[in-house]
């Protein structure tokens, strides 16, 4: 077994399964490894637990750094988090956009502020107990470059949440369980007897953890009543821009740039509007105001905020009547109306088209950047655990375009898009602007 003594390497040890057997694993190999927990938040408020998580995940992560031998340190990082990817969540549900903290935490905080103080601590190196694969490669200048790859157990693939490191990032770190099952994890910390071995896995925001999402967000956004409206089909089949999205849809990878900009725009439901009228009750001396009937939609219920829904969100909405699940097709933040269908094949929630704005590209691997006015055909996902989609990207000089094959259910504004090569590389992702 190779011995790799003289390379130090902080782990970013959580208290899971999963960085454990990362420590393990570099322990085992010969490295020079110490373990680093980091707690990023304090506040308790909005969490379904309502108490301090970090807490128990600090004592865990304490015990297996004692198993396996090496030296344990914490660091508070709570303000850089909080300015970093919580004001951002903030500000951006505040618009009507749905962010992804973990990929937020993963690009600003644990490859840039641990990073920073894991090299304070003499560290070359940082790992985590993500599921992706790293490699190393001579580009044409002859200058060492790197590739992510998707996790070898599909079911755990975490790649998606490093879609938006750089270069820089990727040359610090490891991710030593790459090419590890998910029950592999489990019986390598079982086998080595790991306080974490049988520890479930977090969920909800990470390092936050599970929360009530309405709760936690009205620590900063008013929560105001405003009316849900349900959407019917009448409202396609007399809809211009419907009937014109299906055309250029048909001209696919033809179209112009600004064509492209009105496919990738999402269908504007602010034309349905209620008048109303007055009628006698049946005593005919009480007059009452009701609205009249509209065959594009109906006010189905009322909610406390638009911006703490997102687009696809099922459930939280309390309507009821249906035989068929309601999701959320849109949202308008400044009425403050939330836009809904029967139906996971409801025509608003699908559709083939989005947009990247230029500022929001990133490549992790710059040589692959593609210039204006080219085509090129990837695998895309627009969420974690989505099954990759085959696409085209687009790019024109107003942003990139993706182009599905098939039409997606729930594009939402402020996730990621990231395209995937056949080969299971990711070279790139982005910021859906619509």
């Amino acid at each position: 077994m190779p011995t790799f003594a003289g390379m130090k390497v902080c782990v970013g040890l959580s208290g899971g399964v999963d960085s454990s057997v990362a420590a393990l694993l570099l322990k085992r190999q010969g490295y020079d490894v110490f373990a680093m927990f980091m707690q990023n938040w304090h506040d308790t408020e909005g969490t379904l637990h309502g108490d301090c998580e970090w807490e128990e995940d600090k004592f865990v992560a304490e015990m297996v750094a004692r198993k396996i031998g090496i030296p344990f340190y914490f660091v508070d990082l709570s303000k850089q988090y909080r300015k970093r990817v919580v004001d951002y969540m903030f500000d951006e549900y505040s618009k009507g956009r749905t962010p992804n903290p973990d990929v937020l935490c993963n690009r600003e905080i644990k490859f840039d502020a641990f990073l920073a103080a894991a090299r304070s601590m003499g560290a070359d190196m940082v790992a985590t107990g993500h599921y992706c694969r790293k490699e190393e490669f001579t580009g044409p200048d002859g200058k060492t470059m790197y590739r992510i790859l998707a996790g070898d157990d599909s079911n755990k693939d975490q790649s998606y949440f490093l879609c938006q490191l750089s270069q820089e990032q990727l040359a610090c770190a490891m991710f030593p369980i790459g090419e590890l099952s998910k029950p592999e994890v489990r019986r390598l910390a079982q086998e080595a007897d790991l306080p974490s071995a049988d520890k479930k896995d977090s969920q909800g925001i990470c390092f936050v953890g599970k929360v009530d999402l309405p709760v936690f967000l009205q620590q900063q956004l008013k929560s105001v009543e405003g009316n849900v409206v349900e959407v019917y089909d009448k409202f396609y089949e007399d809809s211009p821009k419907y009937a014109l999205d299906a055309a250029l849809l048909a001209k696919g990878t033809t179209c112009t740039d600004e064509e492209l900009m009105e496919l990738s725009t999402p269908i504007d439901y602010s034309g349905i509007t209620f008048q109303t009228e007055t009628y006698r009750a049946r005593n005919h001396h009480v007059k009452k105001t009701r609205y009249k009937v509209n065959p594009w939609g109906k006010i189905v219920g009322t909610h406390d905020g638009a911006q703490f829904v997102t687009v696809g969100q099922r459930k939280g909405l309390n309507i009821g009547g249906h035989k068929e699940p309601i999701f959320v097709l849109s949202t308008d933040i400044p009425n403050n109306v939330i836009y809904v269908g029967e139906g996971h094949t409801h025509k608003g929630l699908m559709r083939s088209c989005l947009r990247i704005a230029p500022e929001e590209i990133h490549w992790i691997r710059p040589d692959l950047r593609m210039e204006v006015g080219e085509n090129r055909r990837y695998l895309v996902r627009i969420r974690y655990r989505q099954p990759l989609q085959q696409a085209t990207l687009l790019m024109r000089s107003n942003g990139l375009f993706i182009l599905f094959d098939q039409p997606q259910r729930g594009i939402t504004a402020g996730q990621f898009a990231v395209w995937y090569t056949q080969e299971r590389e990711m070279p790139g992702s982005g910021v859906i602007s619509r």
